[in-house]
């Protein structure tokens, strides 16, 4: 599969490819903390207002808790009073996949990871311009990483 990797300086890299990462439970289960493990790899929601990340406003890139692929830059974060990081753009629109998802009785669009199939968060169509987008994302799926 092919992705677009950043640097440590928000540098695009350009593309590369780059395996499909797969594990069983049993290893993503020991590779993250019990609320990564349930939002990335059980498609959950952590709970607004709790997440590491949703009032940061530090510099730098969200990168996927489980395999390190940038998602997001700070440079697109906006604080939308939902509890969840927001962002009105994507970093790479090749470093994500969007799922039409049907639970709750509503229709969404779910975010993954292209890379390892990790749940990010869903896209809505109330967001800020230039885009009108809003990726509200779960803190607990990402890391943050500082610009080096």
């Amino acid at each position: 599969m092919t992705v677009v990797k950043f640097s440590s300086s928000g540098a695009n890299l350009g593309k590369e490819t780059v395996p499909h990462i797969v594990k069983p439970d049993a290893e993503w289960k020991r590779q993250l903390s019990a609320i990564s493990y349930e939002v990335a790899r059980q498609a959950g929601t952590e709970r607004p207002y709790t997440g590491d990340s949703w009032d940061l406003h530090t510099a730098g890139l969200f990168r996927c808790a489980c395999c390190d692929t940038a998602l997001f830059s700070s440079a697109t974060k906006f604080d939308s009073g939902t509890g969840w990081p927001s962002f009105w753009q994507v970093l790479a629109k090749e470093n994500v996949v969007e799922i039409r998802d049907k639970d709750f009785g509503m229709v969404r669009t779910a975010i993954s990871c292209r890379r390892c199939d990790a749940h990010i968060g869903h896209v809505f169509d109330d967001g800020p311009q230039p885009t009108g987008l809003r990726y509200c994302m779960n803190s607990a799926a990402m890391h943050f990483a500082k610009f080096a």
